[in-house]
């Protein structure tokens, strides 16, 4: 079975739970979501880059979902939403991704 890149899983958490949030309009259900992939991204990078390099990866996951917000209210919510997952899935390529 082909393994999916944690740069995309990351990306997809981040993008997959506002868009759940948005619209269903149940932010809890979003912050699930978020969670989830979050947690198999985590797993991911663990695996493939060592513990360190894990926590450093959820650090900047958590921190690009908190750093969306304020930067929605500059640029809107998607082109926000969107960025910061880019930025996340770049991360974690070139941490994780690219040596698999």
């Amino acid at each position: 079975m082909a393994k999916v890149p944690s740069a995309l899983v990351a990306a997809g958490g981040l993008v997959g739970g506002y868009g759940v949030a948005r619209w269903t309009r149940r932010r809890p259900l979003g912050g699930v979501v978020l969670a989830a992939a979050g947690t198999v991204a985590a797993r991911q990078w663990h695996e493939r880059a060592g513990a360190t390099a894990a926590g450093a990866l959820s650090a900047a996951y958590v921190a690009a979902f908190a750093g969306s917000h304020p930067l929605a209210r500059k640029v809107g919510a998607w082109p926000a939403v969107f960025g910061v997952a880019g930025a996340v899935a770049l991360a974690s390529w070139a941490v994780a991704d690219r040596r698999a």
